[in-house]
């Protein structure tokens, strides 16, 4: 598994836990990122921006899959589903990662934490969110590109993270 391959899967864990307890404080996430991403800060920065971005753009997430899902209401969506899917749309949307690189590290996400059909519905419904959204995303992808373990231009260390009433440092 690769080093941002795991900050996906710390940062899934925070947003399955927002989801089942929204009213824990969110305070807490910030100690159990540090543990489980052994304090790497370029890890611990990934995790939080996508903690952060998916927290603050969840209504206008949710309602691009509310749209695109066929036949699917995001809450009748399995928790870990919703979020694999709320973390790639995310990760397409906002921070422009590739299209490949966000459906297959969903659908990664999707066989460990998700259920026996859920790589294959959030497959389907990635796919129905590119061809749907994908005009709207500018991307440079090169033939064999790869997720590099680099922090990616726009990404924020904690400490220079803007006054956000979501966000947990």
């Amino acid at each position: 598994m690769s080093r941002r391959s795991r900050s996906r899967e710390v940062a899934l864990q925070i947003l399955f836990q927002d989801d089942l307890n929204p009213c824990d404080p969110r305070d807490d996430a910030l100690p159990f990122l540090k543990q489980r991403l052994k304090n790497a800060d370029d890890l611990l920065s990934f995790s939080v921006e996508l903690i952060d971005g998916v927290r603050g753009h969840q209504s206008e997430l949710d309602s691009i899959l509310e749209n695109l899902a066929d036949h699917w209401s995001v809450s009748r969506m399995a928790t870990a589903d919703r979020n694999i899917l709320r973390l790639a749309v995310f990760e397409m949307l906002f921070l422009k990662t590739s299209h490949r690189i966000a459906m297959n590290e969903a659908i990664e996400l999707a066989k460990r934490f998700g259920s026996a059909q859920s790589s294959q519905f959030i497959n389907g419904v990635l796919d129905r969110v590119w061809q749907e959204k994908g005009q709207e995303i500018v991307v440079a992808e090169q033939p064999g590109e790869k997720d590099t373990e680099t922090q990616k231009p726009g990404n924020t260390p904690l400490n220079d993270t803007p006054n956000n009433p979501n966000h947990f440092s």
